[in-house]
């Protein structure tokens, strides 16, 4: 029985060998295909890699699980950056943003990390832009750090805890951190390139992906296996803070934009935006007929509308003052 042990252990570590080996080596392939597109910023120890675009406002994109700035850079970026400084950021442990060990992954933790974000580039109370996890993020900074935002759009946005993942993120679901990082440098690549397109197909449905989202949507880089860990780690974080959050929403007082896919099938409009809605005092729910989840590409000139109106809000034009004849005669 002993040798039989001994055995599996052997073919366990070897096969391990092997899968990390691989892994290693699609992981090349994958930033060679999908090459860094920004620039980096260091931010409390960590590299932040982010897209800037445009001039005008100050406008922070933070994207969703799994995603990355290419997700709000495919289409979105390019109907905003004529009239806002864009800056479309790789969120910790995403993208090619870092995350170490002892970074934090919770909400506050990541609401932190981005207020030194824009802190770093002295961005005066910028607009926040947040899809799926983004918007749960972009909802925990301006009840954490109203001084760092001056409004929010929040676009298909996380806003309450959810028992039961989406269908799509189950592989995600993964308690212990060993089991999480054997997994993500093992099993995640192969698994993922035998299930790519219909984790894709998940994410958008009932819209059809692009077909180049893999790489210039940058689907291909969550299922490097940093990307993975990053991921699964916030997957099992995510409804720590979330109940204290929704107790605070009535709060929020600053300029909200809301809207969701009346179809997404990731996170349910009424459980998520319309019980939002609910709590903030003035917020309006915008939904989207026939759509999905990744707005940002399916529906780009809505949510590029919706920017326009919360920047309105934000920054009201300045109204021209006509002197009345008293006025003019007094002011002489």
């Amino acid at each position: 029985m002993a040798v039989e042990w001994v055995i599996a252990a052997a073919v366990l570590i070897g096969a391990s060998a092997v899968l990390w080996g691989f892994s290693a080596w699609m992981t090349r392939r994958i930033e060679a295909a999908v090459a860094i597109n920004g620039r980096f910023v260091e931010v409390d120890g960590e590299r932040f890699h982010y897209v800037e675009e445009g001039k005008g406002p100050p406008l922070v994109m933070i994207h969703g699980l799994m995603g990355s700035s290419r997700n709000l850079t495919y289409a979105l970026s390019g109907q905003l950056r004529e009239h806002f400084r864009v800056i479309t950021l790789d969120r910790p442990g995403s993208g090619y943003s870092t995350r170490h060990a002892s970074t934090a992954a919770d909400l506050p933790a990541q609401a932190r990390q981005i207020a030194a974000f824009i802190k770093t580039l002295d961005l005066d109370k910028p607009l926040v832009l947040g899809h799926s996890l983004g918007g749960a993020i972009s909802l925990a900074l301006a009840l954490d750090h109203p001084h760092a935002v001056s409004g929010l759009i929040l676009v298909a946005p996380l806003t309450h805890p959810q028992r039961m993942l989406p269908l799509v993120f189950l592989s995600l679901a993964i308690r212990p951190a060993w089991l999480r990082r054997w997994m993500s440098h093992t099993l995640t690549m192969p698994i993922g390139l035998l299930t790519k397109g219909s984790v894709v197909k998940g994410v958008f449905a009932p819209d059809a992906a692009p077909p180049d989202f893999a790489t210039r949507g940058g689907g291909l880089l969550g299922m490097r296996p940093d990307n993975f860990y990053a991921a699964s780690t916030e997957i099992n974080q995510v409804n720590d803070h979330l109940p204290d959050m929704v107790k605070r929403y009535p709060q929020l007082t600053l300029p909200i934009g809301l809207i969701y896919g009346a179809k997404d099938r990731v996170l349910d409009f009424q459980k998520h935006g319309q019980a939002l809605a609910s709590k903030v005092p003035g917020l309006k729910l915008q939904v989207v007929e026939g759509r999905g989840h990744m707005l940002p590409i399916t529906a780009t000139e809505r949510v590029a509308a919706l920017v326009e109106q919360v920047a309105k809000r934000v920054r009201p034009p300045e109204s021209a003052t006509v002197l009345h004849p008293p006025f003019a005669l007094a002011s002489k």
